[in-house]
């Protein structure tokens, strides 16, 4: 009896072990694509991805993390084209996400990173008459971050990105944004993430900003 009870239990173990490993191997070859991708398309697909790895594995914030921040980077690649008419609906897809994961991983940084990206989405389809909602909120999400993980370096690129881009007349700074960034690449250097899948965006934006600042 007690052998059959010890075999079960290696049987019990030996299942959940594979089941998260299938799971790891599912998600790190598409976090592998976050970065990479460059495409509108392969951007709806990858998020579409990572909701049917989210569905499967329910109690996991990581997949609806990455499904969503693939519908903001799809809305960001629109923007920089002046393509702003599809934002709102983009940004609407990706708060369903973010809902989620902030449901399984509440007053985490990374989940209002998200949230001041969204925001800004919304913002950017009529920047003057939505600053005060969308801007403001913005700013909120990104404070919240920052009091949960002062030395998140994504925190830093968003920064950068926001000072660098406002006109000098609005308070930017293409200089202070250069300086951001180079905060970030700094806070890249030193910055643990607490698992291979973690959210690790961003350095290579800042990397390519400062780059452009040497020319």
């Amino acid at each position: 009896m007690k052998n059959l009870i010890l075999i079960a239990a290696f049987i019990f173990i030996g299942t959940k072990s594979f089941a998260q490993s299938a799971y790891e191997k599912a998600m790190a070859d598409k976090v592998s694509k976050v970065e990479t991708t460059m495409n509108v398309d392969d951007f709806t697909a990858l998020a579409n991805d990572f909701l049917r790895i989210g569905t499967k594995e329910n109690t996991q914030w990581l997949p609806y993390y990455y499904a969503a921040f693939s519908n903001i980077q799809k809305g960001r690649l629109l923007m920089r084209s002046n393509k702003v008419s599809d934002l709102d609906a983009i940004a609407a897809e990706a708060d369903k996400y973010i809902a989620k994961a902030d449901e399984l991983s509440p007053n985490n940084a990374e989940i209002y990173i998200l949230k001041k990206m969204s925001a800004s989405l919304k913002m950017m389809v009529d920047p003057m008459t939505r600053y005060m909602t969308y801007g403001q909120e913005a700013q909120q999400d990104l404070a919240k971050a920052k009091q949960l993980d002062p030395n998140n370096p994504r925190i830093s690129v968003l920064e950068a990105e926001d000072t660098y881009f406002t006109p000098e007349q609005f308070g930017g700074s293409k200089t202070k944004g250069i300086e951001l960034f180079k905060q970030a690449v700094a806070q890249f250097g030193t910055y643990k993430i607490k698992t291979p899948l973690d959210p690790n965006w961003g350095k290579s934006e800042a990397e390519y900003f400062l780059s452009q600042s040497n020319k």
